[in-house]
């Protein structure tokens, strides 16, 4: 399919449908023809991507017949009406009724190619938030780890390869990438869902407690300690212990897991008897334990225990188009937290989504989207509100990637939208320019409305 999109014409002029037919085609899209309503009525449904553009006058099912049943099939679909001078108080009030527009005859070629060019924007802004819908959807029935880059899909088929076995797991990822979610995941998919999933936060707690947090106390174990304690390990027994932030573990607990890790038995405070477990480590680090240099601190051996499997969850920025499926999920979730419409996601909304280096990872990403839902993030200026320190930390394509989007909105507003001379500027073929235009997520009509 052309980039620009999918035009189904509709007249019953042969000579008058090919001409225009003609039009488009030189304009760039990809045109279908037909000679009656009734013959592209059975084209016509939520799946069609494109635009509708019919004559009213026509022997049968005329064009305002045509405009009210496909909005029947899809009131978001596009219809534009090709009218004589005598019919535009009809084409008027079918506006009105909801059709995109209409072009009185005889119209030039420039503003036929201008109207479609917006329909077709239009329409496809409209499928794009409906895949995100249905994708978040999608999320909310199970699937919590949201992406279709390769390295989720991976991702997701590694946990699904090893959920189901016994062997522990080291989960490495920055701030906010996920980690817990990983865990759970695990948990829920393997034959210990049954049990508890229990976690802890080692760098949470204080080192004079921890121990007892992990191993539970006997009466009188140590001064405050009046009754018995079960620890976090043996609560987890039959299920999932994860624990989190492991680098912040104390040394002297470290070696009471790596002890636990080895032998699946513990002793709680107090007491020397032994009890066996039967459990499930799921450890997670934001920092790389493989390099020697970061794990200053952390036992080696246990290290070695824990790194049986270890799966690496990539930052958000290492995966950007993730970011609008992963966003439309958070909105669609605040929206119902707040009791709130979803927003529709404009190109620039998720073109600037898209552009910010999300150094808070996921969980910025779930903040925004409340804001979003709430009001308090301005769609039109939305960059305005993120630090532009973290384009710093990009890699070179993405920050190449981000000057080219700047250079070709700066080109379209000096221009003011028109393309042939935007093409001309920046010395780039058509197809080129639009491909760009898709890429970056610049709506071209949005400059073309400053003339």
């Amino acid at each position: 399919m052309n980039i620009k999109g999918s035009i189904l014409l509709i007249d019953d002029d042969a000579d008058l449908l090919h001409a225009t037919a003609q039009t488009l085609e030189l304009a760039g899209f990809d045109v279908a023809v037909a000679i009656s309503a009734e013959a592209a009525l059975p084209q016509l449904g939520e799946a069609f991507a494109g635009v509708v553009v019919s004559d009213i006058r026509m022997p049968g099912i005329d064009g305002l017949e045509l405009f009210r049943r496909v909005r029947q099939l899809d009131p978001e679909l596009p219809v534009i009406l090709m009218t004589g001078h005598g019919d535009i108080p009809m084409a008027v009030r079918a506006i009105q009724d909801g059709a995109y527009d209409f072009l009185a005859k005889p119209f030039a070629s420039e503003k036929l190619v201008r109207c479609v060019e917006r329909a077709a924007e239009k329409r496809a802004l409209v499928l794009e938030n409906r895949r995100l819908r249905a994708a978040a959807v999608q999320a909310q029935d199970g699937l919590p780890l949201i992406g279709q880059t390769p390295v989720m899909q991976r991702l997701r088929e590694t946990l699904r390869q090893i959920a189901d076995t016994d062997v522990d797991v080291l989960v490495t990822g920055e701030t906010g990438t996920g980690k817990e979610v990983v865990a759970s995941l695990l948990h829920r998919w393997s034959r210990r869902s049954s049990g508890n999933f229990v976690a802890l936060n080692c760098g949470a707690l204080p080192e004079q407690v921890i121990e007892s947090e992990l191993f539970g106390h006997e009466p009188g174990a140590f001064t405050g300690a009046q009754k018995k304690r079960i620890g976090r390990i043996e609560h987890a027994s039959g299920g999932t212990l994860f624990l989190d932030e492991i680098e912040s573990m104390p040394l002297s607990s470290q070696i009471q897991m790596l002890r636990v890790l080895e032998m699946r038995e513990v002793t709680p405070l107090g007491t020397n008897e032994v009890r066996p477990i039967d459990l499930r480590v799921v450890a997670a680090s934001k920092i790389d334990l493989s390099d020697a240099t970061q794990r200053q601190g952390f036992r080696d051996d246990l290290y070695y225990r824990l790194n049986v499997v270890t799966l690496s969850i990539p930052p958000l920025r290492e995966r950007r188009d993730d970011v609008p499926l992963l966003f439309n999920y958070f909105v669609a979730r605040a929206a119902q937290r707040f009791g709130r419409e979803a927003p529709a996601l404009t190109p620039a909304t998720i073109s600037h989504l898209r552009g910010h280096g999300w150094p808070g990872n996921v969980r910025e990403l779930s903040h925004v989207a409340e804001r979003f839902v709430l009001g308090v993030w301005q769609v039109d200026h939305p960059a305005e509100q993120f630090r532009d320190d973290s384009a710093a930390e990009l890699p070179l394509p993405d920050r190449l990637d981000r000057l080219e989007a700047e250079i070709i909105r700066d080109t379209l507003k000096a221009c003011r939208g028109n393309v042939q001379q935007t093409i001309a500027t920046l010395g780039i073929p058509r197809k080129t320019f639009y491909d760009k235009l898709q890429r970056h997520g610049i709506v071209r009509s949005e400059y073309a409305a400053a003339q």
